[in-house]
Order: structure tokens, then C-alpha cells, then sequence
């Protein structure tokens, strides 16, 4: 950004009045407060957010923290950033405004009213929804005004069963949030929402389906009662349906990443995970983990790991030709929380099947525990390694026992 840049850097001096007094770097987003003064948006917000109630430059005590935003200042920077740019200076976008508390109250009023017209409160919902989705402060301004109150007011209302459009228009605008302790017991403890979510799992449109999948993870990882959790892990098609969003044929990024969050929530439920092998899941994951980014990488390794534990899913795991080479290459390349994971998963399978060990060592799993053991890689994932090599001692190679006897693999702390 230019204002990251050093002026001798550049060639030419950042005018003193396009700074921040706060960053004293260029302003991309210049907003007035009470005092008159002009700060950059997210500077001033930091200061704001860590207690203080003056004006930074005036010391004078800010009893309101509305900020207006001083176009003037930023079209002028604009037209310096322009006039510069052979020096390196790239023009500031234009920001996009935050929403305006006033018009998401008058917008979920006007979504929450069954005297308005379908189409006013389709509307309003529409620009609700554009709004969460535009910015971490909007969904913050919208959370503030009771939104998810009621917007699940509006999903399972009734009144609604002829006209889906809303329904679906308010699930997709509850997908940006997360709910409280409270509301998801207000959906898991009734069989009927449960019910209507979970028909929306095989609708036409992929959006509505992604949407309705990200409510019930939301949901279940949400509800502290395991009765509740096991009632809804427990639903017919529930998997089928989740896996079925998994394995979404065409690009679709946040498809795998809320069917992988789905899944691994659902299975988080022991006695139901034989479920999600017979939908399908081990298939699915094997195919879908060299496509995840980071954080759903993790979490499609720890539900492998899960689903390990059980017979079936141990069973169907070990039938698949690729998944030992997979999780053994896996190891110290995604992050300690993979590592720790994939080191569970081939513990479970080793200790499942002999000819896993084989497969194992002949795939290169020596090394990679043994430099596993010696990494800053998590306790829990060491101890898992320490097992996993005591398991395949006989497995391996003369040479290999001879070099790996300073390693104390045999000092096993169970986890």
C-alpha cells in the first residue's frame, strides 16, 4: 500500500495532511469524528476498540464515535496517488462504506413484517444479505440489532410455506453469521426445523443447499446437549446429503469448505459415524483432500481420524489403495494439526492390518516419524508417532532398527 512506502523510497513526500495522525501513514479511508479531526478508518476504530474516549489530536473527550467520511480529503489523495504514480504510488480504491445502523434496523423491520408486500421484504433481505457479505463491520453493525432473532423468525415461519424465496433469502443471509448457544437450542430441540433444514438439502439450487448444509453445522457445533446433537447426526439422508455437497462435480470452493465442516461436525458424534461410511465419506474425503486449502485440510484429516476408530470406517479406509502413501506424505507438510491427525489415522489402520504396516514403511513412514519425533510438532502428535513406531518395529528393515535406537520408542505415553 503507498502509505507503507518510504518517502525517500519514492521519490516524493506524502503530503503531512493526507497522513494519519494515528499511523502517520497515507489515509485510505479518511473519516471525520466529533472534534472535526480526520483519521483513517481503521486507525481510529483501533483506538477506539482499546478504550479511549478522546480525540487523539485534541484530547478532547469523544462522547459520540460516529464517523463521517470526508470524501473530499479522499478523492483528493486519489488525485495525488494519480498524479505520482511514475514514482511507484498506486491509487487508493474508493472504500466501501459501512452499513448504516439506521437502515439495518429499517431493513429488518421491513423483512420481519408480514404486512408488507412479499416483494418489500424480499428486498430487504436481499440487502441484508449483500451487506453481510461485504464486510466483517457490517455483520457486526447487523448482529447488533437482533438479526438472527429475526432472521430465524422469518426461515421457519409458517406463513412462509407458499413462499420459499423468503426462506431461502433469510437462510442465505444467517449463513454469514454464527449463532449463539441459545438459538441453535432453539433449532436443534425441534424435530420440525431439524426436518425443513435438512429437506433443503437436496434442493435444485447448490446455494440453497450450501446454505442450509453451513446452518445445521452451525447448529450442531453450537448445541452442548449430545441428545440433540445425536438426534440430528441421526436423521435419514443427513450424510448422503452432506457428502452429496462434498462431492459437488463443478468448482465450487465454499461447496467443500462448509460439506467438510458439515461432515466433520456430524461425525464428531460417535455413534452415528457408520452413517457417513455408509454415505459415502471415505471416498469422498480420499478424493477431496488434495484439494483443500489449510484449515479444511485439517479438518478433513481429524475426521479421517474419526472415522478410523470405528470398524467400518477402519475397514473401508483400508481397502483404498491410495490412503497410506496419502496421510505418510502428508506428515510435516500441512501443519502440526495435520501431522497430528494423519500420524491418528495411520495408528488406528496400523494397528488394523499387518499389510498396512507393510505399506506403510514401503510408502517411507520410517522417516518421516522419525524426524516427527525430533520436530516442535505437538505432544499428542509425538506420542501418536512414538506408538506408531514401536507398532511397526518388526516392519522394518535391519538397518532401520539399528539406526532408529536412540530414538526411545519404546517409552510410549498412551494418549
Amino acid at each position: 500500500m503507498p502509505g507503507s512506502l518510504e518517502p525517500l523510497d519514492l521519490g516524493v513526500q506524502i503530503p503531512y495532511h493526507f497522513r494519519c495522525p494515528i499511523s502517520l501513514e497515507l489515509m485510505r479511508d479518511p473519516v471525520i469524528v466529533g472534534t472535526g479531526q480526520t483519521y483513517d478508518r481503521s486507525s481510529i476504530e483501533s483506538w477506539a476498540a482499546t478504550g479511549n474516549t478522546t480525540c487523539p489530536v485534541t484530547r478532547l473527550p469523544l462522547t459520540d464515535f460516529t464517523l463521517i467520511p470526508n470524501h473530499t480529503l479522499r478523492r483528493l489523495i486519489q488525485e495525488w496517488c494519480v498524479a505520482n504514480r511514475s514514482y511507484g504510488v498506486e491509487r487508493i480504491p474508493t472504500p466501501k462504506q459501512p452499513a448504516d445502523p439506521v437502515m439495518v434496523r429499517s431493513l429488518l423491520n421491513q423483512a420481519a413484517s408480514e404486512s408488507n408486500s412479499r416483494h418489500a421484504r424480499l428486498s430487504a433481505l436481499r440487502r441484508l444479505r449483500g451487506l453481510a457479505r461485504d464486510s466483517d463491520k457490517n455483520r457486526s453493525v447487523i448482529s447488533t440489532h437482533n438479526a438472527r432473532e429475526v432472521l430465524l423468525a422469518v426461515l421457519f415461519s409458517e406463513t412462509n410455506s407458499n413462499s420459499s424465496e423468503l426462506n431461502h433469502e433469510s437462510l442465505a443471509v444467517l449463513s454469514s453469521f454464527q449463532l449463539s448457544e441459545s438459538e441453535c437450542l432453539l433449532v436443534s430441540s425441534d424435530p420440525d426445523r431439524i426436518s425443513y433444514l435438512i429437506s433443503l438439502l437436496s434442493h435444485s439450487s447448490i446455494d440453497v443447499r450450501v446454505n442450509s448444509a453451513s446452518l445445521l453445522e452451525n447448529v450442531v457445533a453450537g448445541t452442548r446437549s449430545p441428545e440433540h446433537r445425536a438426534e440430528i447426526s441421526n436423521r435419514d439422508e443427513i450424510f448422503d446429503r452432506i457428502v452429496g455437497i462434498l462431492n459437488y462435480p463443478l468448482t465450487y470452493p465454499r461447496a467443500m469448505k462448509v460439506g467438510i465442516k458439515a461432515l466433520f461436525a456430524l461425525c464428531l458424534v460417535k455413534q452415528h459415524r457408520h452413517k457417513a461410511v455408509a454415505a459415502g465419506a471415505v471416498e469422498a474425503l480420499i478424493d477431496r483432500l488434495p484439494d483443500f486449502e489449510k484449515c479444511d485440510a485439517e479438518r478433513a484429516l481429524a475426521t479421517i481420524e474419526l472415522l478410523c476408530r470405528i470398524p467400518q470406517g477402519c475397514t473401508a479406509f483400508a481397502s483404498h489403495a491410495l490412503i497410506v502413501p496419502l496421510l505418510v506424505k502428508i506428515i510435516l507438510k500441512i501443519s502440526d494439526r495435520a501431522t497430528e491427525y494423519a500420524a491418528g489415522a495411520l495408528l488406528s489402520l496400523c494397528s488394523a492390518a499387518e499389510r498396512l504396516q507393510r505399506e506403510a514403511v514401503a510408502a517411507g513412514v520410517l522417516t518421516q516419524l522419525l524426524l516427527l519425533v525430533q520436530s516442535d510438532c505437538t505432544e499428542r502428535a509425538k506420542r501418536k508417532a512414538q506408538m506408531l513406531l514401536k507398532l511397526l518395529r518388526d516392519s522394518w528393515p535391519e538397518q532401520s532398527i539399528r539406526n532408529s535406537d536412540d530414538f526411545a520408542c519404546s517409552d510410549v505415553v498412551p494418549f
